[in-house]
């Protein structure tokens, strides 16, 4: 249960001094509190503690004791819901990305990097098996003449003649295929 404010704490804050501000806030926060979280607010313990920074200035002006004083806070705190609730209002609501609900009608980049990979993918499928694997270890793997070599248990010789005959022949699928394009 609350604390009850005394008159003498009442005075005191009306007089400007800080330990009656400290009473009222004691007695009547926990009130404030209370209407903020009833009401749905998110964070009630900020909008508590704005209520009473708003109200600390002007206590001096307070009028009719303990019910005035009620009147006052409580008032200083419907005008802070108010204003929460409009500017609740005005944000923005942010959702989770759902591909599902994606309504866009062009191909992401990722489809776009992956639908030329498949074209590459058939380009490459035109090529010898062993020209193919030289190129793939080489340029996707990222392997040395040496390395491509004991993998695929050749000479260095062996993998270079590959590699310049599958990049030979890759041109010129390459170069036919833009002609039939054009």
């Amino acid at each position: 249960m609350a604390q009850q404010l005394s008159d003498d704490d009442l005075s005191a804050a009306l007089a400007g001094d800080p330990s009656g501000f400290s009473a009222v806030y004691v007695a009547i926060s926990p009130a404030v509190l209370g209407y903020f979280r009833a009401r749905g607010v998110d964070d009630a313990e900020a909008l508590t503690q704005d209520v009473f920074v708003d109200v600390l200035p002007k206590l001096a002006g307070v009028t009719g004791g303990h019910t005035g004083l009620r009147t006052f806070i409580f008032s200083v705190a419907h005008a802070r819901l108010v204003d929460y609730r409009r500017r609740e209002e005005r944000t923005p609501h942010l959702a989770e990305y759902d591909p599902l609900n994606d309504a866009r009608s062009s191909a992401s980049a990722e489809d776009e990097a992956l639908g030329s990979l498949g074209g590459i993918s058939a380009t490459l499928a035109r090529l010898n098996e062993e020209q193919r694997e030289v190129l793939v270890l080489r340029i996707v793997a990222d392997l040395s003449i040496e390395q491509v070599a004991g993998i695929m248990d050749k000479t260095p010789g062996a993998i270079k003649q590959l590699q310049r005959r599958g990049l030979s022949a890759l041109r010129e699928l390459v170069t036919e295929k833009d002609h039939a394009a054009s």
